[in-house]
């Protein structure tokens, strides 16, 4: 009995650090997997560095994808399009 209570609080700590950073770091991977799988062409876009574009062109045996801004056209790859701004901007705003 002695030895099974001296290894609960260590339990404890993994099942806290599991739930509090581990299962949403999975949770957000798996949904910036999703987020890049669903891009089209024709979609405006923002790059994690910034840029604003709109893609053009979509490589599925690279995971890459062209990207074309107002200087001309850019071959990124998918994980570094940070966001999509084309529903953003077709829904109401929230109050």
């Amino acid at each position: 009995m002695g030895d099974i209570s001296s290894f609960l609080p260590i339990l404890a700590m993994f099942a806290v650090v599991y739930f509090f950073m581990i299962a949403p770091q999975m949770k957000r991977a798996k949904n910036e997997k999703k987020f890049a799988a669903e891009l089209k062409r024709g979609d405006k876009v923002i790059t994690k560095s910034g840029l604003h574009g709109r893609i053009v062109e979509l490589n599925d045996k690279d995971r890459s994808c062209v990207i074309e801004t107002m200087s001309g056209k850019l071959k990124f790859d998918r994980s570094a399009i940070s966001m999509e701004m084309s529903k953003s901007l077709n829904e109401p705003p929230k109050k």
